[in-house]
């Protein structure tokens, strides 16, 4: 039995990963898949691969990409999801804040620095520059909050005012009258892929195919799970309503990340300042 560490943020995209965990499809051909939460966000997965302390990581497109272009030895090697992510944008829900023009020059919560919470505030910052005067990515401000629950105390005490995250896990907190969503803001690019340490790939080729075999069988078939809005939406915390949306906006991806998407989102991130230079194709992706 080979022992493989894999990390991920602790959300409704990842189930496919636990159910195949559960069910024994890795022990099956001699995989010893040890499956790792990270609330934290990519941030923290850049550095659980950097210190090889995960093999493998479920994690945003632009913190990897930009990660890697900063130095990370590791490679995409998938897509996972394909569809957008929608960053809810919100607010403690006694705040002053009301609109997207009243947020201009405030402070974001962020889980880190190099994390999705984190670019996608320039993204945000870039949309709003075109819409409403004096938006400007070089005025952001950030506080670190490491999770969603940090970013409910800083919200609640002041230290932030407003967080970016992922608007289906966060409805429980708009429920609940926590947080107040106040606009959304879509990746322009399909949000998650299967990163790899370099040094794994390398010894590891077979067995990574393997499990991408396993896990893009399932993901091909997942939504058609009997009952599987329900299963998703007791695991999370969400109303059966909620899912049955989210479920009808993600698409999974069982292929490789286009040359022309990658390219998109490097283009993107050099404009936002966000990485300070370009490079091939070759460097970021390897195939499998």
């Amino acid at each position: 039995m080979k022992t493989i560490k894999i990390a991920g943020v602790p959300e409704h995209f990842n189930l496919p990963w636990h159910l195949c965990i559960e069910n024994g499809e890795f022990e099956q051909v001699g995989i010893d898949l040890q499956w790792t939460d990270v609330p934290e966000g990519t941030g923290k997965m850049c550095q659980l691969l950097r210190d090889g302390e995960t093999d493998i990581a479920v994690i945003l497109t632009e913190g990897i990409v930009k990660d890697i272009i900063g130095g990370n030895p590791s490679s995409i090697v998938q897509v996972y999801v394909e569809s957008p992510l929608i960053w809810g944008i919100h607010v403690a829900a006694n705040s002053k804040y009301h609109s997207m023009s009243d947020l201009k020059n405030t402070k974001g919560a962020i889980s880190r620095y190099g994390s999705g919470s984190h670019l996608m505030a320039y993204v945000n910052a870039q949309n709003q520059s075109r819409m409403i005067s004096g938006w400007n990515t070089n005025n952001l401000q950030f506080e670190i909050v490491n999770t969603i629950d940090g970013a409910v105390e800083a919200l609640a005490n002041g230290k932030a005012d407003y967080f970016m995250w992922e608007r289906f896990m966060t409805q429980p907190l708009v429920d609940k009258g926590i947080f107040r969503r106040i606009a959304e803001c879509p990746t322009p690019w399909p949000c998650f892929v299967i990163a790899v340490r370099n040094e794994f790939l390398e010894h590891n080729e077979q067995t990574l195919s393997l499990i991408l075999a396993i896990i893009n069988n399932t993901t091909i078939e997942f939504k058609d799970i009997p009952s599987i809005d329900r299963t998703l939406a007791s695991k999370y915390y969400q109303k059966i309503d909620d899912i049955q949306e989210w479920l009808l906006l993600t698409k999974w991806s069982q292929k490789p990340i286009e040359e022309k998407v990658l390219n998109n989102i490097q283009n993107q991130l050099f404009d936002l300042k966000i990485i300070d230079k370009k490079v091939t194709f070759a460097e970021i992706v390897k195939a499998i």
